[in-house]
């Protein structure tokens, strides 16, 4: 049974991270774009965890990596950071690894 990101150290996060990069990579490069598409996400996870939530501060907006847009911060749960995506009135999770 695998370990959970919260239960891994950063050493092994890091490994998790190369190990999905190279499989990413992989799928990429077979055209599997749902499978590419999973172990992005599974990444940016893992990413989550290297982090430190208290860096990420409540009532701020931040970029969205990778997408341009925007990000007001309600609050952080863990390695989340709820809030509204470009000022929508729609409440969302983001993981923090996903703000810049």
């Amino acid at each position: 049974m695998e370990k959970r990101y919260s239960q891994m150290t950063a050493i092994e996060l890091r490994n998790e991270i190369a190990s999905l990069n190279e499989k990413a990579k992989k799928a990429e490069q077979m055209g599997m774009i749902s499978e590419f598409a999973v172990y992005e996400r599974k990444r940016v996870m893992a990413e989550a965890y290297l982090l430190d939530p208290d860096d990420f501060m409540s009532g701020q907006t931040y970029n969205i990596k990778g997408e341009g847009g925007s990000f007001f911060v309600k609050f952080i749960n863990g390695v989340f950071a709820w809030g509204y995506r470009n000022e929508s009135e729609e409440e969302e999770a983001l993981p923090i690894s996903l703000l810049e």
